[in-house]
């Protein structure tokens, strides 16, 4: 599947450039959403350093906003949380 704009929303604005967003897909999953242009269309609004809390279709995750340049935005590597490490 692909992004949807729908699905992504701004949780929290600081003042300082730096946002929280959360993006839910039942589509798509974490490995899918990790690829470098999932999140393009929203690269005008999308800053180096910004979070986004990810509910995929296999689970929940949190990214990190590593680049974002000429229109191509990149995240580090989903951290996911849908494991119990105990």
């Amino acid at each position: 599947m692909a992004y949807t704009d729908a699905n992504f929303t701004l949780v929290n604005y600081s003042g300082n450039g730096f946002h929280i967003w959360h993006y839910v897909s039942t589509a798509d999953n974490l490995n899918t959403i990790d690829t470098a242009g999932y999140f393009n269309n929203k690269s005008s609004e999308i800053n180096v350093g910004d979070v986004i809390f990810v509910n995929a279709s296999n689970g929940f995750g949190i990214a990190t906003v590593v680049s974002n340049s000429g229109g191509t935005v990149d995240t580090g590597d989903i951290v996911s949380m849908t494991t119990d490490s105990r």
